[in-house]
């Protein structure tokens, strides 16, 4: 089900860039993960909505306005091409939702997982239990990612300073296939969200996140 849809929208998106058409009604959204273990899984409020607003606008993507929220053992997950998380703290997932994602991600699913700070040391064993065979890579520069629409030769935009640590993205590649793509040391959702929301972030920041977050669309939507 969720191969088909990809390739339906892969479709879509190639042939909205191409001819530059406005997008059709809105055909499947993207979705916020709710997940256990008590950490802000709904941080960055509004994050995925203008996202989905810069995407629609400059990728012609047809995607609905208003995000998601879904749950691992929800059986609409399959129908969402683009799964985010985020948060700052605890992520636990039971034995049965870690292999719900693993499905989801075998399945053409991909997920983006945004660290927003303190979220590491929770969610690398949470994956472990959902890919006990793969190790988080970090992805070189040259990766299709950082070059869908927008060109980023020197990888993530740095959005928010924490550690003093270079922003890096890690991704879990299965069978030469890229699954998930972890965002560390970059805050990228807080890019997203509303202007004014942090002061200090200037609108060269707001954009270049937003670019980033369209190329992760992209990415996912076309798996090339």
């Amino acid at each position: 089900m969720l191969k088909s849809l990809l390739l339906t929208l892969a479709a879509s998106l190639l042939l909205t860039t191409t001819a530059a058409v406005p997008p059709a009604a809105p055909s499947y959204q993207i979705a916020k993960l709710h997940y256990g273990g008590g950490g802000d899984w709904y941080a960055n409020k509004t994050s995925l909505p203008n996202l989905i607003g810069f995407c629609n606008q400059a990728l012609h993507t047809n995607i609905a306005p208003d995000e998601a929220t879904v749950e691992l053992d929800a059986p609409e997950l399959p129908s969402y091409p683009f799964l985010h998380m985020t948060g700052h703290g605890n992520v636990s997932f039971t034995q049965a939702e870690a292999q719900n994602l693993r499905k989801y991600l075998l399945g053409g699913g991909f997920l983006h997982i945004d660290d927003n700070y303190g979220l590491d040391k929770f969610i690398r064993p949470q994956m472990k239990k959902v890919f006990p065979e793969l190790e988080f890579v970090e992805l070189p520069f040259s990766h299709p990612i950082y070059h869908q629409k927008y060109q980023f030769p020197r990888g993530l935009p740095k959005v928010h300073e924490h550690d003093g640590k270079r922003p890096q993205g890690f991704g879990l590649v299965y069978k030469g296939r890229l699954v998930c793509f972890y965002t560390y040391e970059c805050d990228l959702g807080n890019g997203w969200e509303d202007v004014g929301t942090y002061p200090e972030d200037t609108p060269a920041v707001h954009d270049a996140a937003l670019r980033m977050g369209a190329n992760l669309v992209a990415y996912a939507l076309t798996q090339d």
